[in-house]
C-alpha cells in the first residue's frame, strides 16, 4: 500500500556540484594523507570512532525515512503533526519518544517529516526532543546520572515544548516560514479507515515486493543527498576539533560557573556526536566537574547550536526557522543549566 507521490530528483547535476561528492573526497583525502603525515593520525583516529559510533543511526535514519516517503501518505502526516493544536506539539514529542534514533539519525527523519507535510513547529520539537527523551538514551542517562538523569531527560522534553509552542506563535505571526507540503485534512478523516482500505486493496507477490524494496532505496537515497553531506561535514569538523583541542581544556574551563556554561555551550556547537557516544562524555564532565547544569547544556547544545542541524534547517525547512532555532533554544538551555548547577552541588 504504497503511497504515490512525485519524487524530485536532481538528475544530470555535475559532479562538481554535487556538496556530498565534494565533502566526501575532502574528507578521505585528509584521512589518506594521515598515513603519510603523523600529524594528522590523532584526526583519523577520531574521525573512524566518530564513524563507527554513528554509521547505524544514519543508515537507520534514512531507511526509515526511505520508509515514510515510499509508505506514509501526506495526509497522514498533515493530520498528526500540522494541525494548529497544541496537541501537535505533544505528537511530535512522542513521536520523538518512540523512534529511538540518535541526533544523527532523526536529522533524516526530520526533513522527512517535513516533506510529507509536518508544520515547521512540530518538526523542531521533533528534532529537540527525539535524542535525548527517546527510550534508548533515557535508559542510558538514568545509568550513569542516577535520578539526576531524570532531570535531564524531563528538562529537553520541556524546552522541546516550549519551543513548539513558541514557533507556533511566531507560524502566526509570519516570522518563520510555512511549510508548503502540508495539505488539507477534513475533520472527518480517518488514518485507521484509509489505512484498512489501503491494506485491503494491497496486492502481496513478488512484484509489489520488488517495487516495495525499490520505492524504499529511492527514498533513502534522495533522502541521503539532502541530508548526509551535512552530516559527514559536522563529523568532519568535529573530528578535527577533538583531535587537536587539549583535553586539560576541557577540565578547566567547564566548570559550575558561568564561563563554564558558555565554554560548554561553544565546545558542544563543534563536538557533537550522536546522543548515545555524548551521554557517556556529558557524564565525564560532571564526574570531573560536579557541574551538572554543564552536562545538560553539553547535551542540548549539540542539537540546538549544531552547524548541521542549523544548515539542515537553512537548506530543507526555512532560513527565518534555522535563525530562530538558537535564539529561541539557547537562552532556555543556558538558563535550566544554570539552575542546575546551583541546585544539584
Amino acid at each position: 500500500m504504497p503511497n504515490d507521490h512525485a519524487c524530485c530528483h536532481q538528475a544530470g547535476k555535475a559532479w562538481f556540484r554535487n556538496k556530498l561528492f565534494l565533502v566526501c573526497i575532502v574528507t578521505l583525502v585528509l584521512i589518506s594523507l594521515s598515513y603519510v603525515f603523523p600529524v594528522l593520525i590523532a584526526f583519523r583516529k577520531v574521525i573512524f570512532n566518530y564513524l563507527k559510533s554513528i554509521w547505524w543511526a544514519v543508515t537507520l535514519g534514512l531507511l526509515l525515512g526511505g520508509v515514510i516517503d515510499y509508505y506514509v501518505p501526506r495526509e497522514y502526516i498533515s493530520k498528526i503533526l500540522a494541525r494548529k493544536s497544541p496537541l501537535t506539539i505533544f505528537n511530535a514529542v512522542g513521536l520523538g519518544f518512540l523512534l529511538s534514533a540518535c541526533s544523527h539519525g532523526i536529522l533524516a527523519l526530520s526533513i522527512q517529516l517535513h516533506k510529507k507535510g509536518a508544520s515547521n513547529p512540530a518538526v523542531v520539537s521533533f528534532l529537540l526532543a527525539s535524542p535525548w527523551a527517546n527510550f534508548a538514551v533515557t535508559m542510558m542517562l538514568l545509568s550513569l546520572f542516577g535520578l539526576k538523569g531524570l532531570f535531564i531527560i524531563l528538562a529537553a522534553i520541556i524546552i522541546a515544548i516550549n519551543t513548539g509552542f513558541i514557533f507556533m506563535f511566531l507560524e502566526r505571526k509570519g516570522l518563520i516560514e510555512k511549510n508548503k507540503n502540508i495539505v488539507q485534512v477534513s475533520q472527518d478523516y480517518s488514518i485507521i479507515r484509509d489505512f484498512r482500505m489501503r491494506l485491503a486493496n494491497y496486492k502481496f507477490n513478488k512484484n509489489s515486493i520488488a517495487a516495495d524494496f525499490k520505492g524504499v532505496v529511492n527514498g533513502a537515497f534522495e533522502l541521503s543527498e539532502m541530508v548526509l553531506w551535512w552530516i559527514i561535514l559536522g563529523v568532519l569538523i568535529a573530528s578535527l576539533a577533538g583531535a587537536y583541542i587539549p583535553v586539560h581544556f576541557f577540565h578547566k574551563f567547564m566548570g559550575p560557573t558561568l564561563l563554564g556554561l558558555i565554554v560548554t555551550l561553544g565546545l558542544a556547537t563543534v563536538i557533537e556526536v550522536c546522543s548515545e557516544g555524548s551521554s557517556p562524555l556529558a557524564f565525564e564532565i560532571y564526574r570531573q566537574t560536579g557541574a551538572l547544569g554543564n552536562s545538560f547544556v553539553f547535551l542540548m547544545a549539540g542539537v540546538v547550536t549544531d552547524y548541521t542541524e542549523i544548515g539542515l534547517l537553512w537548506t530543507n525547512v526555512g532560513r527565518r526557522v534555522a535563525l530562530w532555532m538558537p535564539l529561541v533554544t539557547v537562552p532556555q538551555v543556558m538558563a535550566v543549566g544554570y539552575i542546575a548547577n546551583i541546585f544539584f552541588k
